[in-house]
C-alpha cells in the first residue's frame, strides 16, 4: 500500500537488505570501509554489510563504528542535560547547526551510548546527489527535506514536512533531530528561523500553542572548540559579500562533509536543554508571526544559555575588540596556536584582509556576544 510519506521517509524494513547490497557493491565501498574499519579485511566488511537486515543493525554495526573513528579527531566529547529526558518519550530536538554531518551524527552517538533510541534526522534533498548517499542516509533514519525554488512548491512541501514530523512523533513513535534553520550557521551567530516554527504549526494551525506543545521540543546546543570548516565558511561568507549570488561549486558540500569529519575539532560539547513547556508558550497568538517569533526566541534563549564557550571563542572575542576582557579564559600559548590558525586562513584565501579577519573572528566570537547578551537581559 502506498504510504503518504513514501517520498520523504527513511527506509522501511523491506528496503534495508537491497540498500545494503548496493552499499556493499559501491565503487566507494573500499574507501569507506578502510576509514570505518581500518584494521579489518575489506571483503569481510563487505560480507557483513550484505547481511545487515535492519536499521538498528546498520546503526550498531556501521554508524556507531564510524562515530568511533570520528572521535579520533576530537579531544573530548562531553554532554549534559540528558538526565532530564525520558527515554520512553518522543521529542523534537531543535539544534543549532554547525556541521553538515557531525552535529546530528555525534548527537546520535551520545543517545545510543546512554540507552536512548536514536532519532530520525532531517536530510536536505540537495545532499541526496548519489544512490550511495541516499542509501546510507535513509538506512540511518534520515528523511528528506525537499528544497523548493518557488513559493507554491515551498508551501506544499512545508505542509508535507510538518505533517510528517507530527505523524512521526505522535503516531510512529520516533523522536526527530532538526536544525534550527535551513542550512548551517556559518558566522557563529546561531538563530532559530521563525519559519521553522511556522512549519511545525502548519499541520495543526488552528491551535498554535497545543500544536507546538505536543511536539515536545527540546532545544540542543552543540559547541566546538575548533569550528568545523571554519576556513571554508570564511571563504564562502567573503565571496557572498562580493558576489550578487553565491553559487556552490560541484562537490562543495561533499568537501565540507569530508573536511568536517577529518579536521581536528578539539573539545566538543552537546547540551540537551530543558524541554519547552506549555506554560512558556502562552504568547499572544492572534498575530501568528509574532507567536512564531516568540517561540523561536525562547529556543534561542535556551541554546545561548547552554553554550560551552572555549578558549578560542574568548581569544577571537578579544582579538576582535582589541581588548583583553576575556584573557582569564585562555593562556598565552593557546592564543599563539589560535593566531597560527588565523594566519593560515589568511594565507589560504585571496581578498581584503580586514574583511576576512572580521569574518573569521566572528565565527568564534559571536557565541560569546550571544551568551553575554542573554546574561545582561
Amino acid at each position: 500500500m502506498q504510504n503518504k510519506f513514501d517520498d520523504i521517509r527513511p527506509y522501511d524494513p523491506s528496503e534495508i537488505p537491497p540498500a545494503m547490497r548496493r552499499i556493499a557493491e559501491s565503487e566507494y565501498f573500499g574507501i569507506l570501509s578502510q576509514y570505518v574499519f581500518p584494521n579489518k579485511n575489506i571483503e569481510d566488511i563487505r560480507d557483513m554489510v550484505r547481511h545487515i537486515r535492519t536499521t538498528d543493525e546498520f546503526q550498531k554495526k556501521v554508524m556507531y563504528q564510524a562515530n568511533r573513528q570520528i572521535l579520533h579527531s576530537i579531544t573530548d566529547l562531553s554532554f549534559e542535560g540528558l538526565d532530564q529526558l525520558d527515554p520512553q518519550k518522543n521529542y523534537l530536538f531543535v539544534s543549532n547547526h554547525r556541521d553538515i554531518m557531525l552535529d546530528s551524527s555525534l548527537f546520535q552517538y551520545i543517545l545510543h551510548c546512554n540507552g536512548f533510541r536514536t532519532t530520525e534526522i532531517t536530510f536536505g534533498s540537495n545532499l541526496m546527489n548519489s544512490q550511495l548517499v541516499v542509501d546510507i542516509g535513509k538506512a540511518n533514519k534520515m528523511f528528506k527535506v525537499i528544497r523548493s525554488s518557488n513559493i507554491r512548491d515551498f508551501l506544499k512541501n512545508s505542509m508535507h514536512l510538518s505533517e510528517y514530523i507530527r505523524y512521526t512523533i505522535k503516531e510512529k513513535g520516533e523522536s526527530i533531530w532538526i536544525a534550527q534553520r535551513n542550512g548551517r550557521t556559518k558566522d557563529g551567530n546561531d538563530a532559530t528561523d521563525q519559519g521553522i516554527i511556522k512549519m511545525f504549526c502548519m499541520s495543526k494551525s488552528s491551535d498554535p500553542i497545543n500544536s507546538v506543545d505536543e511536539l515536545n521540543i527540546v532545544p540542543v546546543a552543540i559547541s566546538y572548540q575548533i569550528e568545523p570548516c571554519d576556513i571554508l565558511k570564511t571563504r564562502e561568507l567573503y565571496l557572498s559579500q562580493f558576489c550578487d549570488r553565491y553559487i556552490k561549486q560541484s562537490g562543495e558540500d561533499l568537501n565540507s562533509i569530508l573536511t568536517g569529519i577529518m579536521q581536528q575539532k578539539g573539545y566538543v560539547n552537546i547540551s540537551f536543554c530543558k524541554p519547552v513547556m506549555k506554560k512558556e508558550l502562552e504568547f499572544d497568538h492572534k498575530i501568528p508571526n509574532e507567536f512564531y517569533k516568540n517561540v523561536a526566541a525562547l529556543i534561542d534563549k535556551r541554546i545561548y544559555g547552554h553554550y560551552k564557550l572555549y578558549n578560542n571563542n574568548y581569544i577571537a572575542h578579544d582579538m576582535r575588540s582589541g581588548k583583553t576582557a576575556c584573557s582569564e579564559n585562555y593562556t598565552k600559548e593557546e592564543k599563539e596556536v589560535f593566531v597560527m590558525r588565523y594566519n593560515y586562513m589568511l594565507d589560504q584565501i585571496d581578498g581584503n584582509k580586514e574583511t576576512l579577519t572580521s569574518i573569521f573572528l566572528g565565527i568564534y566570537a559571536n557565541p560569546v556576544d550571544n551568551a553575554d547578551n542573554l546574561n545582561n537581559r
